[in-house]
């Protein structure tokens, strides 16, 4: 497997729990590289795929999802980010990409050996997702400028975490080649 795939975690979102207001500043500051990095991969065909949680709503579907966050209060951070017709998508209950959802078949089926992760929350979703890609020994690329934290401390020593202990290269998205 060689090929790469950028995976959007979680940006699909309403921005409506307990952690939004620490989580906002971080989110607007990430969702510029991340439109950068998306346009790119686009640019060379390279699939993009959306896995975003289902914020417990279990007849909901990606388009639901979309039309909700979108209409929130939020939605100048969701807009720039919206999937394309082109878009993969796949629903999450958990934390992880990869836990109970169909993404690694659907990363095989793509013959996809590198990720590249984007979204949030850096030391939530993006670092379990990470562990689950490398477990299935994927090669995982992380831009730091392009994942959104809660907690600054806690999404550093994530990210060391990532690069040390699961080969995770750390780098900018405009750094990141296709």
């Amino acid at each position: 497997m060689s090929n790469t795939a950028v995976v959007v975690i979680d940006m699909i979102n309403t921005y409506d729990h307990p952690d939004a207001r620490t989580l906002l500043p971080s989110a607007q500051k990430a969702v510029p590289a991340m439109v950068r990095l998306i346009e790119r991969a686009r640019e060379r065909d390279v699939p993009v795929i959306y896995v975003n949680d289902n914020f417990g709503e279990w007849r909901s579907h990606h388009g639901e999802i979309l039309e909700t966050a979108l209409a929130g209060p939020h939605a100048d951070l969701v807009e720039p980010l919206r999937p394309t017709e082109d878009s993969l998508f796949v629903v999450k209950a958990r934390h992880s990409i990869f836990y109970e959802t169909p993404l690694a078949y659907l990363l095989s089926r793509l013959d996809v050996g590198r990720i590249v992760l984007c979204g949030q929350v850096t030391e939530q979703c993006v670092l379990y997702s990470a562990l689950d890609a490398h477990i299935r020994h994927l090669r995982v690329t992380i831009p730091a400028d392009a994942v959104a934290h809660i907690h600054a401390d806690l999404a550093d020593a994530a990210l060391t975490m990532m690069e040390r202990n699961m080969g995770a290269d750390i780098r900018e998205a405009d750094s990141i080649t296709f």
